[in-house]
């Protein structure tokens, strides 16, 4: 298993911040903010699978061609090689929690198909 995550890690992107809460063999949690009309690349990831749950705002979710609304303790499942996104429709800031699983765990597993920030 190989896994890049160490707590505490930290990066700001175009549409918020992610921090590392855990990370162990085969997995990782992270805490995501979403700043308000900010939109995740259209993604998916070869070595891991992920559930969001979402913590406060509203999220949609995006998974393959199906596009759903989640609030405040509902979560989704993203299957590893799905095509998946998250965007925050609200007006104040969106945060999920997220359980990475897989045998390799790393920021260079994204394969981005759109990205509103020019990163595809």
């Amino acid at each position: 298993m190989q896994n890049s995550y160490t707590v505490g890690a930290h990066d700001l992107r175009p549409w918020g911040e992610w921090t590392v809460l855990d990370a162990g063999p085969g997995f990782a949690v992270k805490r995501i903010r979403v700043t308000p009309d900010g939109v995740l690349s259209l993604q998916r990831h070869n070595h891991r699978a992920e559930v969001w749950t979402i913590v406060a705002g509203e999220a949609q979710v995006t998974i393959g061609d199906k596009v759903v609304t989640a609030v405040a303790g509902e979560s989704v499942s993203i299957a590893c090689g799905q095509w998946h996104r998250i965007a925050n429709p609200g007006r104040t800031d969106m945060v999920f929690i997220e359980v990475q699983t897989g045998a390799i765990l790393d920021e260079a597993d994204i394969e981005r198909s759109e990205d509103r920030y020019g990163r595809s």
